[in-house]
């Protein structure tokens, strides 16, 4: 937030009615200039006042929301440079090409694979999210028509190319429903499509070469009225293209220049015929402030590891990510089951539950809260403890479900064994193995 604590509080009521729930208006305003408290929260805070603190909390770069059928995506709105700084927070949309001569058959085939792209890690559910409707020969109607087939068979959001203006109307008319990204203005028809932007109320491209004409389009663009501009800097070679996104980060971040406050799209798809150059080109732009990234075609093979590096960059590295404690049912386990424990870091639940899935043994599988730590983490800072374990098997309710009374500990816990068989005298603890590829082994001899 631009404004210091002592600035807000200048702007608050000053009543001290505890309502935001902090006891003092100071203290709410401290706060709120560490980005830990909302101003909604106050109920008494003046419209003159909301609009001062709403302008100067702003994020530096627009957050543009872009819509899909039953969901809606955000791109942009990042407030630092680097991720350990803080924590980027929109990940990187990843786009296929659906150009618009391709016959019906095709973009059937290419819809389906689409919805069907779904991968689960780590509890998360990973995809590329978006088309680039692309025109290839000025045919509006066409052009509509595979616009309103992804809109009838796919939850995609869209973006729409051209360098036509009437065929840009058309499928905006398609996907009205959709609000589709406008795809470019330039200043040669900023006027045209800015103004069709306007008119849908739809987000649109500024594209331009070089630094000074898009900084000039953008002040165009924003001068018009519009506000959910996304940027593409004409680069075609990944090392402009690198280049260019960090200076167009940094612009607005280090040196508040608001011409760049927007998002990035970036093209992989226009710099290579190589697919596997196209995917590590993609790569790059994902760790490097592409906002959207477009590839030609989602082929899984290139998109599930890219998805998988988004998901990394995009963690916040400040909160770890953890599973609900509790009794976790694996393979139809009934009262004669085994029973095993582990943390709750999401990374050890998901390896360990697949193991144990693919060994086919039915479980009962404990989860105990250790804040998010891995097991030898949780071990040695105390959350992993034999008291603690003991005390979460009694409570849980593990007793009611099954017969058995021997606890599978992780091999890497062995030395909380002792203190574990003080607290659950009527149970055996068995010492499991350090590594989860050996767990359907040592699960089957049980």
């Amino acid at each position: 937030m631009a404004l210091t604590g002592i600035a807000i509080f200048k702007m608050l009521p000053k009543t001290n009615c505890k309502e935001c729930g902090f006891p003092t208006c100071l203290a709410f305003a401290m706060a709120l200039a560490s980005g830990k408290a909302e101003l909604a929260a106050c109920p008494y805070v003046s419209e003159e006042a909301k609009e001062k603190l709403s302008a100067a909390s702003a994020p530096p770069i627009r957050p543009v929301k872009i819509d899909m059928k039953d969901a809606q995506i955000t791109t942009g709105g990042e407030t630092v440079f680097f991720r350990h700084e803080k924590t980027f927070f929109n990940p990187t949309i990843l786009a296929g090409t659906l150009n618009s001569d391709l016959s019906d058959a095709d973009i059937d085939a290419k819809l389906s694979a689409f919805m069907k792209m779904q991968f689960e890690r780590v509890g998360f559910n990973l995809r590329p999210q978006m088309f680039v409707v692309k025109d290839v020969n000025g045919d509006a109607a066409k052009f509509a028509a595979v616009v309103k087939a992804i809109v009838d068979k796919s939850d995609a959001a869209i973006v729409l190319m051209s360098d036509k203006v009437e065929v840009l109307k058309a499928g905006a008319e398609a996907a009205k429903e959709r609000k589709p990204v406008l795809y470019a203005a330039t200043a040669a028809n900023a006027d045209a499509v800015g103004g069709l932007a306007k008119e849908m109320g739809l987000p649109v491209v500024a594209k331009a070469d070089g630094y000074d004409a898009l900084a000039e389009l953008t002040t165009k663009l924003t001068g018009m009225g519009l506000q959910d501009i996304i940027l593409d800097s004409g680069a075609r070679t990944i090392k402009q293209v690198l280049q260019d996104n960090i200076a167009i980060r940094r612009a607005p971040l280090l040196a508040q220049f608001k011409p760049f406050g927007f998002p990035t799209i970036n093209l992989p798809c226009e710099m290579t015929d190589d697919p596997m150059k196209e995917a590590l080109y993609a790569s790059i732009c994902i760790a490097k402030y592409g906002g959207i990234v477009v590839l030609k075609d989602l082929d899984p093979t290139y998109i599930f590891p890219l998805l998988l590096q988004r998901l990394n960059i995009y963690t916040d590295p400040q909160r770890p990510m953890i599973v609900t404690p509790g009794i976790y049912p694996l393979n139809n386990p009934d009262e004669n089951s085994i029973i095993a424990i582990t943390t709750n870091f999401a990374l050890t639940y998901f390896i360990v539950t697949g193991e144990i899935e693919g060994s086919k043994v039915p479980t009962w599988l404990l989860i105990k809260d250790t804040e998010g730590l891995s097991v030898m983490t949780a071990w040695a800072a105390g959350k992993f403890s034999g008291d603690d374990v003991g005390m979460f098997v009694k409570k849980c309710g593990i007793a009611d479900k099954a017969k058995t009374r021997s606890l599978i500990i992780p091999g890497y816990a062995a030395a909380i064994s002792g203190d574990l068989e003080e607290e659950l005298p009527d149970w055996k603890i068995l010492i499991g193995p350090r590594e989860a590829a050996h767990i359907p082994a040592f699960f089957k001899a049980q």
